[in-house]
């Protein structure tokens, strides 16, 4: 095992242990505040004279174009500015000690990943479904998805958390780990920019359809790829705790494109064809309805188990990611050693 593919193991397993311990500070909160701080003057210059004779030659919304001209800094900072940060505080402890460094990279990474933070928010809301308790499963559910909650019965708070499960595993496990065995620590950390950046800017509504397209769309291609190794893992899973693990697959190839999203679909519809279970359907947004694509057969109704079982799948497809990765990294280092 070489030092970098062991960086990434301690970190899976450190974010398994002890998730996002309040007390440490995040990357992520001040990822958070930089998005938030650099708004106001993005939209300065968008509507700066210059920027809109800058545009004007491309045809259509001059204030349009301009936003998104101007969004692209979004990236350009907060993704750069996080892989140049987190190298050269890397490179910085490493002159004083290399094992500082190396822990703190594993640190860092664990810090990208959030498997256990997102285990016990699906597990919570299994509990209080198992306990008859909607009203706190509904408050639960309202914290980790956007969606309207205060009518939602067992069946639609069940979908919520599945679904919320099953797409996270992208995003919150899957891509931070893919691009540490790529990258190392900064480039989980450029890519947990990126994601960050989505989440609160990468909108289709009215305040960030423009300034927040660059976002949107360099994470939609961050997550390209890993999303459709955690739907190859979804099955892999869903075989080892014989689940339908052919359902799974199959329900990728007819449902996946279906989604809004370039890559949500993968992981949503590989989970529900593991469970027998069908995903989508109709969700309000602070009262404005949103019909989404079904995905897969409902052979079974959504029932609390399914969080459960949602849950033991994205642990064990983490794990199986995480294997297969190592594996691929060793033969990489071992065929460029023999060249």
């Amino acid at each position: 095992m070489n030092i970098e593919m062991a960086i990434v193991f301690c970190a899976f397993m450190i974010d398994l242990a002890i998730g996002d311990p309040r007390a440490l500070p995040h990357p992520v909160v001040g990822m958070g505040r930089v998005i938030s701080k650099l708004e106001r003057p993005l939209r300065a210059a968008a509507a700066s004279p210059l920027l809109q004779r800058l545009v004007r030659p491309f045809g259509g919304s001059c204030e349009d174009r301009a936003l998104k001209l101007a969004g692209l800094i979004y990236p350009l900072v907060l993704v750069g500015g996080s892989f140049c940060l987190g190298w050269a505080i890397l490179y910085l402890l490493s002159l004083l000690h290399l094992w500082l460094a190396y822990g703190a990279a594993a640190w860092m990474i664990s810090t990208t990943i959030a498997a256990k933070g997102l285990g016990d928010a699906g597990m919570d809301i299994y509990r209080l479904l198992k306990q008859g308790k909607l009203p706190e499963a509904r408050y639960a559910l309202s914290m980790i998805v956007g969606r309207d909650t205060d009518e939602l019965d067992e069946s639609e708070i069940t979908r919520g958390a599945v679904e919320t499960v099953a797409e996270n595993i992208v995003d919150a496990i899957i891509s931070p780990l893919f691009y540490a065995f790529i990258g190392g620590a900064p480039l989980a950390l450029a890519y947990r920019a990126a994601n960050t950046l989505d989440s609160m800017v990468g909108y289709k509504n009215e305040k960030y359809r423009y300034l927040g397209w660059a976002s949107a769309r360099f994470d939609d291609v961050a997550n390209w790829i890993p999303a459709r190794l955690t739907a190859l893992a979804i099955a892999a899973a869903a075989a080892i705790l014989r689940l339908k693990a052919d359902g799974a697959l199959s329900t990728v190839r007819r449902y996946a494109r279906l989604h809004p999203s370039p890559n949500s679909g993968f992981p949503e519809s590989a989970v529900a064809g593991a469970l027998g279970v069908q995903l989508g359907g109709l969700n309000y947004y602070k009262g404005i309805a949103s019909d989404r694509a079904r995905m897969g057969e409902p052979l079974h109704s959504l029932k609390a188990e399914h969080i459960r079982l949602t849950v033991r799948i994205m642990y064990v497809s983490s794990i199986i990611f995480v294997i297969v990765a190592s594996g691929a990294v060793l033969a990489v280092a071992r065929l460029f050693s023999h060249t």
